[in-house]
């Protein structure tokens, strides 16, 4: 983590991994398939392929389309078999080092890992094999896992990751590449989504689906909790790891993160988005006369809102997409034009109107709180805000990006006094049990919900000083 980003005012993903598998485009279609998943990570991106022989590789600093912007880079990366990485650093600072997939030479022969999560015991890792005389290159946790690899004496690739992730704990969804396989592996717990996808003779390992849907895929299957995939001349072998646990899906896959298009944990998320809205419509309904969404996560969950009520579903709030998260205003007393710059309300629909607000989550409250100033200065007649998950009262180490405790709004504030501070006319919460049903849909899933109880299913050794008490 870096002290120069700007304060967090949503919950940030870690990262998107690819994996493709038999096409002499494999670069092409890494590329494209990372585009797809921008949203999960913008700090960095990187590519490696296999042509059977080399292992190729190029990362760089920010999105895809800037990394990979001189198409001569693509081009150079050569071979059937590609690995690619977008990165939001939740572990190891915002540096060129850090940028993934990382590239090893083993005894067996080169290697490149890319991974979306977070060890929770990987400080302690790290200290016992810097004592053993290992040298680490950079400050991610990934690393971890290639020096446990290369330090195993299994025969084969699969021993050596069973070996290296018997010592790992936490969340992971990881891709690896060799230089004729493609591997994939979920932890047993499952905390974040990776999913198989196939086109003719053409496999694929990726984080969310609407990344086949982009390269005209089909949907296989989810990688399985514990499960290891390699993709090679066989086909898809599958192999478990020694670990079983409970299920701990992060149900914010599907409150905020995944694209509404995608089908994360075996369900679609525009389906459980849709669910989130009716259910809070059922739990806090408002008088009101239009319902609209804060672009663009809540956009579904609104529509359901709006189902569900019968109050009309309006686009009163308009985002600017071409605002990124490293937009930086350089005094402080320009939050508000920061805040103005990625939002703005449509007057016309909501003068005079009772307005129901429609919002995912809720963090720091900082934009929020400009944007319901802005609706009201619209002439909003009542405003009232309807979140659709629980407070967030704890921070998350399992592959999220979270204030630490002490910023999030509703560690220390009741809703009441998050109502006063927003100034708006009433302010209700999606409750805990209203947001797993919704999630779990008609399947039984079990889901990781630390962010909003402070039960961790998996305490990290280091964190016990700022996880709730």
């Amino acid at each position: 983590m870096t002290g120069s980003r700007e304060p967090l005012d949503k919950p940030r993903c870690n990262c998107a991994v690819v994996g493709i598998y038999g096409n002499r485009n494999a670069a092409v279609l890494a590329y494209q398939t990372l585009y797809a998943m921008q949203h999960r990570g913008d700090e960095s991106t990187g590519i490696v392929t296999s042509d059977g022989t080399q292992i190729y590789r190029h990362v760089g600093m920010g999105e895809v389309r800037s990394v990979f912007a001189d198409q001569s880079i693509l081009r150079g990366l050569r071979g059937n078999l590609a690995l690619g990485h977008n990165r939001y650093s939740t572990t190891g600072a915002t540096l060129l080092h850090n940028a993934q997939p990382f590239l090893v030479e083993f005894k067996e022969g080169p290697a490149a890992i890319s991974h979306n999560g977070n060890f929770t015991n990987s400080a302690s890792l790290r200290d016992a094999l810097v004592n053993d005389g290992a040298i680490f290159q950079t400050s991610s946790d990934t690393e971890v896992v290639l020096h446990l690899m290369a330090r195993s004496r299994a025969p084969d690739l699969v021993g050596k990751i069973k070996d290296a992730f018997s010592r790992v704990t936490g969340a992971y969804a990881i891709a690896m590449i060799t230089r004729d396989r493609v591997i994939g592996l979920r932890d047993p717990r499952g905390w974040r989504p990776l999913s198989l996808g196939r086109k003719g003779n053409t496999h694929y390992l990726v984080s969310e689906t609407c990344a086949l849907d982009l390269v005209g895929a089909r949907y296989v299957r989810e990688v399985e909790r514990g499960e290891i995939v390699v993709l090679g001349p066989a086909g898809v072998e599958s192999y478990r790891l020694d670990e079983r646990a409970p299920q701990a899906s992060c149900v914010v896959e599907y409150v905020y993160f995944a694209r509404p298009d995608s089908r994360v944990f075996d369900q679609y998320v525009d389906t459980a988005r849709r669910r989130l809205g009716e259910t809070l419509a059922r739990e806090h309904p408002a008088d009101a006369d239009i319902v609209v969404a804060v672009p663009d996560a809540a956009n579904t969950a609104a529509l359901g809102y709006s189902n569900e009520s019968g109050i009309a579903y309006e686009l009163g709030i308009i985002r600017n997409h071409y605002v990124g998260r490293t937009f930086m205003a350089p005094r402080q007393d320009q939050r508000e034009f920061r805040a103005r710059v990625k939002y703005n309300t449509v007057d016309g629909l909501l003068k005079g109107k009772r307005v129901v607000v429609v919002d995912d989550s809720l963090v720091r409250g900082t934009t929020l709180k400009q944007l319901l100033m802005d609706v009201r200065k619209a002439g909003a007649a009542e405003i009232h805000v309807r979140i659709c998950s629980p407070p967030i009262i704890a921070p998350c180490f399992y592959g999220m990006d979270f204030p630490t405790r002490g910023e999030l709004m509703a560690s220390d504030l009741s809703v009441e006094e998050i109502r006063r501070h927003l100034k708006v006319d009433s302010l209700s919460f999606l409750s805990l049990q209203g947001m797993l049903a919704a999630c779990s849909g008609t399947a039984a899933r079990g889901f990781c919900d630390a962010c909003f109880t402070g039960n961790y299913p998996l305490p990290p050794e280091r964190a016990a000083a700022s996880a709730p008490r």
